[in-house]
């Protein structure tokens, strides 16, 4: 690739070759250094050559796309200014106050906020997350005291079971101490590649959840529903067991996602595991549950909102099956879902695969085949519900 004279917008986004690239003249020693990671891709920053009394020095101004070229620019001639009066700027950033690491991730969320979609989820998920493992641990302590030791606290209890869910809590943690680099705060980032070393390099072995038999479903629904347990959480197992999703869809899902005139929840492709948007058409018992949960709303939002008015914890529901000693996890009643529609139903497999949310076929097979065969599984979920209720009667 060609070295630009000036830094642009869609060289800084393309850019794939290692190297320092300078903003030419006008740019008061702002560049940007492009650095390979061994995780895959590039790591892309700003920093700036600056000198005081004649000695060069440089500063840090932030991680692309963080920090956007404007806002690089920006602090770049502030900087400049501050030089030209001699402030040393080093210093001054070290006078700061040091934030924990709440306050810090704040900060960053707010500074991600102007990248993401109008609209997005994301900002509550990086909140939900952060908020359930990282904030308990290590939000109080300022965030340069935290160290590679503190990270594997939060991440080795879930690397294993949770894998997808540690590897976005890291990515978050990253952000965040990336930003206290930048900010002087801290010399390195705790949860970059050096933790790599403590965490587990095996992929865990597939586990497959325990399943009821489909047949068994509708009596452990009865079950569960004359239990004493709280209203909100029986509510939600059967409209996960009614709409055959994972656990983590159900629990984090808003009425923003929710059309009750058309019957249909769309989950955000953010919230889904194949990262690909998944309209669900609801049957007549779950549009029946979602009127009783609208008795319980709040200001969260939430369908399923906990007692305390968050999201439900990811035990709650499996707590609930095991106190009530019924033989199977609530991911399970997705498989329990699958058995029923191959042996009792009509429907081709592509149908139940995708209520599912699987995808199946190859990459140019996806491209040229766009139905999601809402219509068809419509019929699917409301048979499926049709054969819950009758067979608790």
């Amino acid at each position: 690739m060609k070295r630009p004279k000036r830094l642009s917008d869609t060289f800084i986004r393309t850019v794939k070759v290692p190297g320092r690239y300078g903003d030419g003249r006008g740019g008061h020693g702002l560049n940007l250094l492009v650095k390979p990671m061994s995780s895959g891709g590039y790591s892309k920053s700003f920093s700036q050559r600056l000198r005081l009394n004649g000695k060069p020095f440089n500063v840090g101004i932030g991680p692309y796309p963080i920090v956007t070229l404007a806002e690089a620019r920006e602090q770049a001639l502030e900087n400049a200014r501050a030089v030209y009066k001699g402030i040393d700027i080093r210093r001054e950033r070290k006078r700061k106050p040091l934030p924990t690491f709440e306050a810090a991730a704040e900060t960053v969320i707010g500074i991600h906020a102007k990248t993401w979609k109008l609209g997005s989820k994301t900002e509550r998920y990086w909140r939900s997350r952060l908020s359930e493992y990282a904030y308990p641990k290590i939000g109080d302590m300022p965030v340069s005291e935290i160290t590679t030791s503190d990270v594997l606290s939060i991440l080795l209890p879930i690397w294993a079971e949770k894998r997808e869910t540690a590897t976005k809590i890291r990515q978050y943690m990253g952000a965040v101490f990336k930003w206290a680099v930048v900010e002087g705060h801290r010399a390195d980032n705790p949860a970059g590649d050096v933790i790599s070393e403590g965490l587990p390099k095996t992929t865990p072995p597939r586990r497959h959840q325990r399943a009821l038999p489909f047949a068994d479903v509708s009596r452990s629904l009865g079950k569960v529903q004359a239990s004493d347990a709280w209203e909100v959480t029986k509510l939600a197992l059967e409209f996960l067991t009614l709409t055959a999703t994972r656990s983590g869809e159900v629990r984090e899902a808003i009425w923003d996602e929710i059309d009750l005139n058309t019957r249909t929840w769309t989950i955000p492709a953010e919230r889904m595991k194949g990262q690909r948007e998944h309209r669900i058409p609801l049957s007549d018992r779950a549009m029946v549950i979602l009127e009783q949960a609208l008795a319980f709303g709040d200001s969260s939002g939430l369908v399923f909102p906990s007692q305390r008015g968050k999201v439900m914890s990811d035990s709650t529901l499996s707590k609930l099956l095991r106190d009530l000693q019924i033989q199977g996890t609530p991911h399970g009643m997705r498989s329990s879902f699958r058995d029923w529609a191959a042996e009792k139903t009509d429907y081709p497999s592509e149908i139940a695969e995708h209520a599912l949310a699987h995808i199946e076929g190859t990459a140019t097979e996806r491209a040229y085949r766009r139905t999601d065969y809402f219509d068809l599984r419509r019929g699917l979920m409301q048979e499926w519900s049709d054969y819950l209720t009758e067979s608790r009667r």
